[in-house]
């Protein structure tokens, strides 16, 4: 992860709480009674996805009685109230008076709902969960047991699935009973959609996929804004995004647009959805996927609609989607005019006619460097035969040392090219640029491809779009075999297109 993204991750985990307190003319109050408090601060904090925010503070009177006011219906959903230990319950915060009773040395423990509805069925369900926990402990004992006869782990496996039967029918008792309570919506978004075993049907398992895929988001109310406020979205969107959907940077793209044109009208939705798609896609190590990021930066931020940032976090994720767009998967890299080893031969990465291009950008300095450029050689040796180039970049900011380093290891047969000092004085570069001897590209090459570490290898097409890139020299070798397989089957079809097609 680089410096940037952790930068912009923190950004925006910072606008996750804003705009959730205070509560305004809320009609409903919540008010904690904790045994053992005494003019003790209590903490109300809300769930965004899995993470907890501070929302409120207040302090008890001498009976550990406090009261705050209830949420928006908006900003309802998963929250928590924190004591000094520190120790904390959860509840449900909804359009209801709530008034909870519970003691400060086990809160989580020892908890009394006077009034709530919803934290009646809530507390029912976990204590529910806990006694069918109880239950299964000596059976899991048996499971580990070694000295176990298998009649009896037969049995006792039998039994928890028999428990696991309870706990889903219960599930699905709770979901159907009470269809609108904010507690059944979120217990929904825990039942796995329910697929048939489809047995002796060719192509079943491709079949129940699609099945299942189609079913995933039915047990999500994309209305509720409330949704948001607990761990359980974030998991089944995560796991969706992450494991469900092939990982194929046009599909998740696809998908993630669907996904946050459905949640339209759902601000808290909306924004959450947009929000972990195109950082979760920045900050992706599958190759390609910075694609799905810039994608969604131009179709959605850059359009005005992400409403909750400010100017400056606003231009500081513009400005990284236009950072990463020159090298994107299927763009075409702006042509690289630099001299070469001699330094007054100027060299261009477009005058190279080979199938496939490798651009490897390098430091004479770099420890990993120096153990993947002899591989590379390696693959080059191989590979030349069958149309294969290098376009090394040297990236140290004076000739000798890179100059002497590809004597060394002879890696001469290499187009090498490398910036200096005279060419990149402000008056030289604007001369070579104004006489078209270079680019403001090529003198920039660093930050043309998002140099940030080396070394850093690209796999280009003959027409210099991107095919693969961060890869290293294994997964070059192994990319290019998989090339020349899918050429020899008449599989590899144009899938590039340059800027100008």
């Amino acid at each position: 992860m680089n410096k940037r993204f952790s930068f912009l991750t923190a950004l925006m985990l910072a606008w996750a709480c804003t705009g959730q307190i205070p509560a305004q003319d809320a009609p409903h109050t919540i008010t904690l009674e904790i045994e053992g408090l005494s003019n003790d601060t209590v903490y109300l904090a809300n769930y965004y996805g899995e993470k907890m925010f501070y929302a409120d503070t207040a302090i008890t009177d001498a009976r550990g009685k406090v009261v705050f006011e209830g949420r928006p219906f908006e900003q309802c959903g998963k929250f928590a109230a924190v004591i000094p230990g520190p120790k904390f319950f959860e509840f449900l915060a909804v359009s209801e008076d709530i008034h909870i009773k519970t003691k400060a040395a086990q809160p989580a423990a020892f908890i009394e709902v006077i009034e709530s509805p919803e934290n009646e069925i809530f507390y029912d369900y976990l204590k529910f969960l806990q006694d069918k926990r109880q239950e299964a402990g000596p059976l899991e004992a048996v499971m580990m047991d070694s000295t176990a006869t298998e009649a009896e782990t037969d049995a006792a496996r039998e039994q928890l699935m028999a428990f696991g039967e309870e706990v889903e029918a219960e599930q699905r008792r709770l979901i159907a009973t009470y269809p609108d309570y904010l507690f059944a919506k979120y217990l929904n978004m825990l039942v796995e959609p329910e697929v048939p075993e489809l047995n002796g049907i060719q192509n079943a398992d491709e079949l129940r996929y699609r099945i299942y895929r189609d079913s995933y988001w039915k047990r999500v109310d994309f209305s509720d804004p409330r949704l948001v406020h607990d761990g359980s979205f974030n998991r089944i969107l995560d796991q969706y995004i992450n494991q469900v959907i092939p990982q194929a940077p046009d599909t998740v793209l696809t998908e993630v647009v669907n996904l946050v044109e459905q949640a339209r009208g759902n601000d808290e939705m909306f924004k959450y959805i947009l929000h972990f798609a195109t950082f979760n896609a920045e900050s992706s190590a599958i190759m390609c996927m910075d694609k799905v990021f810039v994608e969604l930066v131009n179709r959605y931020y850059r359009r005005g609609e992400a409403t909750w940032l400010n100017e400056d976090q606003l231009q500081k994720i513009l400005d990284r989607a236009d950072e990463l767009r020159p090298t994107l998967c299927g763009n075409r890299v702006p042509n690289i005019i630099l001299p070469g080893l001699d330094q007054t031969t100027w060299e261009s990465l477009y005058d190279i006619d080979s199938k496939y291009t490798v651009v490897v950008i390098w430091e004479s300095t770099c420890g990993h460097c120096k153990k993947e450029l002899p591989k590379i050689q390696e693959l080059y040796e191989e590979w030349k035969d069958k149309g294969v180039s290098i376009f090394a970049i040297g990236n140290d900011f004076e000739p000798d040392p890179w100059q002497k380093f590809v004597e060394k290891q002879g890696l001469t047969e290499w187009v090498h090219v490398s910036d200096n000092p005279a060419i990149n004085a402000q008056d030289s570069a604007t001369v070579l640029i104004r006489e078209g001897i270079t680019t403001l590209e090529s003198l920039n090459f660093r930050t043309t491809f998002d140099v940030f570490a080396t070394p850093k290898m690209f796999l280009l097409d003959r027409e210099k779009v991107v095919v693969a890139k961060q890869i290293g020299a294994e997964q070059l070798g192994e990319i290019l075999l998989r090339l020349e397989d899918m050429e020899a089957n008449g599989l590899l079809q144009p899938m590039m297109k340059t800027e100008d097609q």
